[in-house]
């Protein structure tokens, strides 16, 4: 009877021991699941925040070059060898560079003692002369002083009073007691050198010529209005094409606006064959494309990935948006340098991308139309081909890490826009050329922070190698030479006419950016239409 009481006890302490055995082991197991869970997201951020670190190290203290010589030196390696530039040893070189285009002033030397320092005999002049160049660049300031000449009548008709004086030559700005070449270098020195206005006045002062802060800036919103009739038919070109760049930047206006928080308002560029237009605005919208394209219907954009223009296309069904390959090859780019384990993968893209930009070049060469010309393409349309296969390939892998599925996906989701070039050739690949002229204004934004008042922010014109329509066409000058092509027409009353309006006089009159139409340039390159960046004063 007691070994069956005891039996009966230790069965129940087994059964009590396998149940505890069984409840804490499932609590150890689920606190161990959770603990290794804890760990590896640990892990992961840990990875992701020395990826982060590794980034913004490359930006804050890398070169900024995306090129091959601008990458890590681990990276280096991984990409073709790289030709650096500049003469090279054992080549002839070109000698010096002569310019010839500039005026000549020339000077005669002699000598100071006709005589011979031995024995005293005369020198006997020898026919020509012996001749070597300078350059040499002269900036003075000067006072130009206008006489009218007065005239008596003969006549004793009293159609004309009794002294008659010349017409005085007309301002820019309404007596104003500055000329056209001093505000000529304030628009370049603003617009195409992104210099800050305090720095020009200081130049300025250097050369003998005082003006004060005030008087810069007045200046400079009574010459915004003359640009009006020229940006409205400007804008119209730039709507009447049908392939635009488009980029946007932040930019500062230290104004206070109810409603809205902060300085922060946009710079954004829009770019056409013929037009390049700024257009600064408080936002970073869709609205913003909608009013600066308004009555596009079709067309090819080249952008960035940014949402804006989606939406735009979703709106406009008949607008394509090309996207960048720069941005994708920047992405690969960053994974390079931000995960280390990842490097040779992401340099093996940017290798790819390479070749694709190669194979574009290449077909874009031979004449359209050439036996040439469809074999490149059909070899770059394979590439396209390869290289979308091998992305639907490298997704499709099993443990493939979160940083490279991220810019693959990415990838697939852009493709379309991606490959919109391979049936536009003219189309380029990337959105450089928007890049390159909003470059203008992040020096200014560097130099001077923006603008501290709204007005500054009306569009005003420029471009870098200023180009006047005279006559329906097209005349290249240099900048420099705006001073000296403008006076003779910069009246209020016949002042656009010289770049290719009919009058400016009255800025109400809706018909005036109209005549401007036929006078706009059609061919190689673009005019641009700035915003003032002369706020800072």
């Amino acid at each position: 009877m007691q070994a069956n009481y005891w039996k009966s006890l230790h069965a129940r302490a087994v059964r009590r021991e396998q149940w505890r055995h069984e409840r804490f082991g499932c609590i150890v197991r689920q606190l161990k699941e959770r603990a290794d869970k804890r760990e590896a997201d640990l892990l992961a951020q840990l990875a992701l925040m020395r990826a982060r670190i590794r980034d913004l190290r490359q930006r804050v203290f890398g070169r900024k070059s995306e090129q091959g010589k601008g990458v890590s030196e681990q990276q280096r390696g991984q990409c073709a060898a790289h030709v650096s530039r500049g003469q090279r040893h054992g080549t002839r070189g070109h000698g010096r560079t002569m310019q010839s285009h500039l005026p000549r002033r020339s000077e005669f030397v002699a000598l100071d003692s006709l005589q011979c320092p031995q024995c005293g005999l005369a020198l006997e002049e020898f026919p020509g002369t012996q001749d070597s160049e300078v350059l040499e660049i002269e900036v003075k300031a000067y006072r130009r002083v206008i006489h009218r000449q007065r005239y008596k009548p003969m006549c004793a008709c009293g159609c004309l009073p009794g002294i008659v004086t010349a017409p005085a030559p007309a301002n820019l700005i309404e007596r104003g007691k500055f000329g056209v070449s001093i505000w000529s270098t304030v628009l370049l020195d603003k617009f195409l050198y992104g210099r800050p206005s305090a720095r020009l006045l200081q130049d300025l002062a250097g050369h003998g010529l005082n003006m004060s802060p005030g008087t810069l800036a007045g200046g400079l919103q009574a010459l915004a209005p003359l640009f009006e009739p020229l940006e409205q038919a400007l804008v119209a070109k730039l709507r009447s094409q049908a392939y635009w760049h488009a980029d946007e930047t932040r930019w500062a206006v230290f104004v206070e606006l109810e409603g809205k928080v902060g300085h922060r308002w946009y710079m954004w560029v829009f770019h056409s064959p013929s037009v390049v237009h700024y257009v600064l605005d408080q936002s970073r919208a869709t609205q913003v494309v909608q009013d600066e394209l308004a009555g596009v219907q079709r067309g090819i954009i080249s952008c960035d990935r940014y949402s804006a223009y989606k939406k735009f296309a979703r709106l406009n069904p008949g607008v394509v948006l090309a996207f960048c390959w720069a941005h994708v090859r920047r992405d690969y780019l960053e994974i390079a340098n931000a995960w280390p384990d990842l490097s040779k993968w992401a340099m093996g893209w940017v290798d790819a991308i390479g070749a694709l930009y190669h194979l574009n070049n290449l077909r874009l060469g031979p004449a359209q139309g050439s036996t040439e010309r469809a074999g490149r393409d059909d070899q770059l349309q394979r590439a396209v081909q390869a290289m979308a296969s091998r992305m639907d390939a490298e997704m499709g892998q099993i443990g493939l890490s979160e940083p490279a599925l991220k810019v693959l996906t990415s990838m697939k989701n852009h493709w379309d826009g991606l490959t919109v070039f391979v049936h536009h050739p003219w189309v380029p690949m990337d959105n450089n050329a928007a890049e390159r002229d909003i470059r203008t204004p992040v020096i200014g934004r560097k130099n001077f922070y923006g603008s501290s008042d709204r007005v500054f922010g009306r569009a005003n014109w420029h471009r870098d190698d200023v180009q006047l329509v005279n006559d329906g066409k097209a005349v290249e000058t240099q900048p420099q030479d705006l001073a000296d092509r403008l006076p003779a027409g910069l009246r209020r009353e016949r002042w656009a006419s010289t770049i290719g309006c009919q009058r400016i006089s009255s800025l109400g009159d809706g018909h005036q950016a109209t005549r401007c139409h036929a006078r706009l340039p059609s061919g190689r390159s673009p005019i641009h239409c700035k915003p003032a960046w002369f706020g800072e004063l």
